[in-house]
């Protein structure tokens, strides 16, 4: 089953309507307003994903293809973490769904720039929402970060609040990156270049 996120109703009514009016008043334009919300459709889909049912995992939080994987300091958890990032394209799936249990101790709006968000700075520089997660296995971090076309993340979670594995938590408009930072005895199991599903593609275990 597919939805659309509910963020996307304004864009899809608006682009309708605008097609509609077109149809009306200048019937040979009507096409390029059609195609428009047609693609806002697609942008703001929602499918149900089967999320994995195993214990110590982390799942991706976006689909999008992996374009780092390093070891690493993290400022933001002030511990040495083992970083991803998922950079999404316009035509991805735009929602964010949680990468494990845990209860939200942290979200954070850092203003910023657009840059294209598969460079290596934008994960420092763009604009972004982070948010940071207790588990049981350690603090894991996240950040949706906007890029040169996404200028909008929207988060849904708030301190305080539990969250489960595969949970939708947020989306980012119009192409962009998400950032994980996860314990650093996880075992990765995916590769650069690797395309990735949020809420299904299992991104790292812990290590026995």
């Amino acid at each position: 089953m597919i939805g659309i996120a509910k963020e996307g109703w304004p864009f899809i009514g608006g682009a309708f309507l605008v097609s509609l009016l077109s149809y009306l008043l200048m019937p040979w334009i009507w096409i390029i307003p059609l195609g428009v919300t047609l693609f806002f459709l697609v942008f703001f889909r929602d499918p149900e994903r089967a999320v994995p049912e195993e214990k110590e995992i982390f799942v991706a939080p976006a689909d999008g293809k992996i374009i780092k994987i390093a070891r690493e300091y993290s400022d933001l958890l002030s511990s040495e973490v083992i970083s991803l990032s998922i950079f999404m394209s316009p035509l991805n799936v735009h929602i964010n769904r949680m990468p494990c249990d845990g209860v939200v101790e942290h979200v954070e709006h850092r203003p910023g720039g657009f840059s294209a968000a598969y460079t290596d700075d934008a994960s420092l520089r763009n604009e972004q929402i982070v948010a940071v997660l207790r588990t049981d296995y350690g603090p894991v971090a996240l950040k949706q970060i906007a890029g040169f076309l996404a200028r909008r993340a929207v988060c849904h979670v708030r301190p305080g609040e539990k969250v489960v594995t595969g949970q939708r938590y947020g989306l980012i408009k119009f192409g962009s990156r998400v950032d994980i930072e996860l314990p650093p005895d996880v075992k990765i199991e995916v590769s650069l270049g690797q395309k990735v599903r949020a809420g299904e593609t299992v991104l790292a275990r812990l290590r026995r």
